[in-house]
């Protein structure tokens, strides 16, 4: 079945009333009576960017957390949302918040910004943690993680760097190029496990036959990328890559175009993500591309409500007048394996028993399987990822589609085109 993206913002019979009733009505439907036992009240903390400029990770949040908050109340379940408003600080402050609340279990989601020192902060106290949204060497290595032991309470599911890695290279060979990468590298810890010369894409790129040209990393909210954009002139690189905050992309694409760099093909993790970025830069978004990790497309369902990708993708449009998002599907995962971990523990309110619960989760998902055990580390689970390119639609109801154009890894989630150079 081919990717079509925009037909979720096209004119249907359905209406909004209609959808939304239609969610709420799968979303009861699909309970099982294993886990509507009595319940005893619980309380789970929640910590993601709502504010700042990690804020579009966020963004979904709320309308899942109250889109499910039926189902979680007939669960004994409340959410404590806590906004991290971009700030590693501020993450591990409202942590500690929620550990001093006695919460049974912390969920936190979005860059390792937010979620390393929530989930420090979790491991220090012995309280469960459950994190996605991330890639796993940026939140295991970058905590001190250990291979041969891992960590005691903090759990993950997300892709990692290889699979980006070889989603953009698959992306890129589909482009006559001459294999001169720049890349765009922050002060940050997803900069720091990007560029790192011994997991990163600076080894990889080698052995893929790519040369990079790395000018240094940056601050995050930098104004001025000349040197970056000089580097990658001098060294005619084809391709650009990197790892940058929403706000650092717009400014670097506008001063690239003001200064005369014009590569076949820009790959760029975080700000690529979100059409609101696409949107800011008018036409010159058409054909950029990014890692794709969650569409409407993805050929999964929630273990809550039944509902498909497409369904949750759409409701949420529905709901918000707004173009679905990738971290919508996280966002809506981390509450299906919350549901399922308290169901399953023997005393919800014992963070041991959680634990125990957390870790023999076997859940299949909206994002896909979930389960600990056959990870990269005993702590990781990774899931699917494949890559795309986002096209202009000016007829649409929408600005941009985003297109997978490489699933090499993930053969079981759509194409919906192939690639194309950056002008064509």
């Amino acid at each position: 079945m081919p990717c079509n993206v925009r037909a979720l913002g096209t004119k249907t019979t359905t209406t909004r009333r209609n959808l939304l009733l239609g969610a709420t009505t799968t979303a009861f439907s699909g309970m099982s009576s294993k886990r509507l036992r009595a319940a005893i009240p619980v309380t789970i903390g929640y910590v993601s960017p709502e504010t700042g400029p990690l804020g579009p990770f966020g963004a979904a949040d709320a309308y899942v957390i109250s889109v499910l908050k039926p189902l979680l109340a007939s669960h004994g379940i409340t959410i404590e949302l806590r906004d991290s408003q971009s700030d590693p600080n501020r993450a591990a402050a409202v942590a500690n918040e929620l550990i001093d609340n006695n919460v049974s279990l912390v969920l936190v989601s979005s860059t390792p910004e937010t979620t390393n020192p929530v989930a420090d902060q979790c491991e220090l106290a012995g309280i469960p943690c459950l994190s996605t949204v991330a890639p796993w060497q940026a939140w295991f290595f970058n905590r001190g993680g250990d291979p041969t032991s891992g960590f005691s309470y903090t759990y993950h599911f997300f892709w990692g760097l290889e699979d980006v890695i070889a989603a953009y290279t698959g992306m890129w060979n589909q482009i006559s190029t001459n294999k001169i990468v720049g890349g765009l590298f922050p002060n940050d810890d997803d900069g720091n496990a990007w560029s790192d010369t011994g997991r990163g894409f600076p080894p990889a790129l080698l052995a893929a036959n790519f040369s990079l040209i790395n000018p240094g990393q940056f601050d995050d909210l930098s104004s001025d990328f000349s040197s970056q954009i000089s580097a990658f002139k001098a060294g005619k690189a084809d391709i650009i890559t990197g790892v940058v905050i929403p706000p650092d992309f717009t400014i670097f694409w506008n001063q690239a175009r003001q200064q005369g760099l014009s590569p076949k093909i820009a790959s760029v993790g975080k700000a690529l993500l979100f059409p609101e970025t696409l949107n800011g830069l008018g036409d010159a978004g058409h054909n950029l591309s990014t890692e794709v990790w969650w569409t409407p497309d993805h050929p999964f369902s929630s273990s809550l409500t039944g509902q498909t990708a497409a369904q949750l993708a759409a409701a949420y449009t529905a709901a918000t007048g707004k173009q679905w998002t990738q971290p919508i599907g996280f966002a809506h995962a981390l509450l299906e394996l919350a549901v399922d971990i308290i169901g399953r523990a023997s005393d919800p309110t014992d963070h041991q028993k959680i634990l125990e619960a957390l870790i023999s989760t076997n859940l299949k998902t909206i994002v896909g399987p979930i389960s600990w055990g056959n990870g990269p580390v005993k702590n990781v689970c990774k899931t699917a990822l494949v890559g795309g390119q986002w096209r202009r639609t000016p007829s649409g109801p929408f600005q941009y589609d985003l297109v997978v154009t490489e699933n090499a890894q993930a053969p079981e989630i759509p194409l919906g085109g192939k690639m194309e150079a950056i002008g064509s």
